[in-house]
């Protein structure tokens, strides 16, 4: 495949492996493998494919996102992608009816991601995530490297892309799209609180409509503020 043909990808490819040096065998990398997903995950394959990458499966998934993970892990060569899910005994305490997301979203969210993530990222002191500032107003201010809740660095090397850089970076790389991207999903978490965004909408609009909601809360802290 070809290389990046952007100053950004390359700036960011630097970035990605002065992390992955500094933090040696100790950072993970974090992925929903969601619509913008395989821009990272591509560009930590091409540095070391042994790289930790943990992937939060709630139970709440959309079956394309498991199908979509299982063909970029093929496609990549990833050597240690560890699929994390919930414990059963919060479920069986908190979810027992599997409904939980409609009557407490955030306690859901904290049971199925926030709470395994905590316990995945047990021994790392970093970790990598795909969020940018064109996302959403919350993240509009986001830092190249933060502090999280947790006191782990977090890294966030795609802080500055746009649409556009994205868009050519899957050209270039001829990367595989989500299958459900073209169905006006251009941001995907769990089936049961993300719908199709509407023409003029902010691409995490389908996530937790209708709710005040706008982040699972992995990046909050437990007062509920921004990292």
């Amino acid at each position: 495949m070809s290389e990046p043909v952007s100053d950004r990808a390359r700036a960011t490819l630097d970035m990605l492996r002065a992390a992955l040096h500094a933090h040696h065998g100790r950072i993970a990398l974090v992925s929903s493998f969601g619509t913008e997903s395989a821009v990272l995950l591509d560009m930590a394959a091409r540095i070391d494919r042994a790289l930790p990458v943990i992937f939060l499966e709630t139970g709440k998934l959309f079956p394309d996102t498991i199908a979509y993970r299982n063909a970029l892990v093929a496609r990549l060569r990833l050597h240690d992608v560890r699929t994390i899910r919930p414990d059963p005994a919060h479920l069986a305490a908190l979810d027992p009816d599997g409904a939980l997301f409609g009557r407490d979203p955030d306690l859901c969210c904290t049971i199925r991601k926030t709470m395994p993530l905590d316990a995945a990222l047990d021994g790392f002191e970093a970790w990598i995530s795909g969020r940018k500032r064109t996302q959403s107003d919350q993240r509009a201010r986001i830092l190249p490297i933060e502090t999280g809740p947790d006191g782990r660095t977090i890294v966030n090397p795609l802080h500055d892309w746009e649409r556009a850089d994205i868009d050519a970076y899957f050209a270039a790389r001829r990367l595989p799209r989500h299958p459900l991207e073209a169905e006006g999903f251009p941001s995907i978490g769990c089936a049961t609180c993300t719908r199709r965004v509407r023409p003029g909408e902010p691409p995490r609009a389908g996530r937790w409509s209708g709710t005040s909601k706008t982040e699972c809360g992995i990046f909050l802290d437990r007062a509920g503020q921004a990292a």
